[in-house]
């Protein structure tokens, strides 16, 4: 599904050069559940950016799905985001005075389909997340828990039938009870088939993988596949 060959990520700043990569190597197969973590300054956002195509290595070789896209135009990688990446974010990403329907469509917005199609999708995307509360289609975000909007940025996620979906600190604005809510869903998608990678800084979240990549001072500290064991599951 995924592999990346020495990325490296050097920012400038005038003079100054910050190395955020420095020669990072590794594969993620299809289906996996994988969580990336690191401290603050790891230089795991970095690699996410570059894992969803929202920016590029300064050198290194990024496959997905056996294309190499490290080279690829800004166009090429658009069509990369629309098409094959579904995004999660920390802070949501929802549009405030947009309903949680609306919201979930908007991806689909130039795909061509009519409004009723868009929103027939929305609603199954909707109930693969657990979000089966139809009453609750026609609120705003601010009318719903914290867990309740993260499930509809998964959603949102989700319309474009992505082949990966990548989760930037999904739990990092939730409580407790909400995290474990929405760690079940992102278990529950990876046993449907998706491929799912999270960056995360907490060893709970990190725990609910089968696949962890530990990032510190931008190289992989630690590469553990943990398939023969059970990951952990808190219902």
């Amino acid at each position: 599904m995924i592999e990346c060959k020495d990325l490296k990520k050097i920012y400038k700043n005038g003079e100054i050069e910050t190395v955020a990569l420095d020669g990072v190597t590794f594969q993620i197969e299809k289906g996996e559940f994988v969580a990336i973590i690191g401290p603050s300054g790891s230089g795991k956002s970095t690699l996410m950016h570059i894992l969803g195509a929202l920016d590029t290595p300064t050198s290194g070789q990024y496959f997905l799905e056996g294309e190499e896209i490290s080279s690829f135009s800004d166009n090429e990688l658009s069509d990369l985001r629309r098409n094959k990446i579904g995004f999660v974010f920390q802070s949501f990403n929802l549009l405030p005075r947009t309903t949680v329907l609306r919201n979930v469509t908007l991806p689909l917005l130039f795909s061509g389909l009519s409004q009723r199609e868009r929103e027939q999708r929305a609603r199954e995307c909707l109930r693969q997340v657990g979000f089966e509360e139809e009453k609750l289609y026609r609120n705003f975000p601010n009318q719903l828990s914290g867990g309740q909007v993260q499930r509809v940025a998964i959603a949102r996620a989700l319309i474009n039938n992505p082949s990966l979906i990548l989760a930037d600190e999904p739990t990092g604005n939730l409580d407790t009870k909400s995290s474990r809510v929405v760690m079940r869903t992102f278990q529950e998608l990876n046993e449907q088939g998706h491929t799912i990678v999270i960056i995360t800084h907490e060893m709970e979240v990190a725990e609910y993988a089968r696949h962890v990549l530990s990032i510190r001072d931008g190289q992989l500290e630690k590469d553990e596949s943990r398939s023969s064991k059970k990951a952990r599951v808190k219902f």
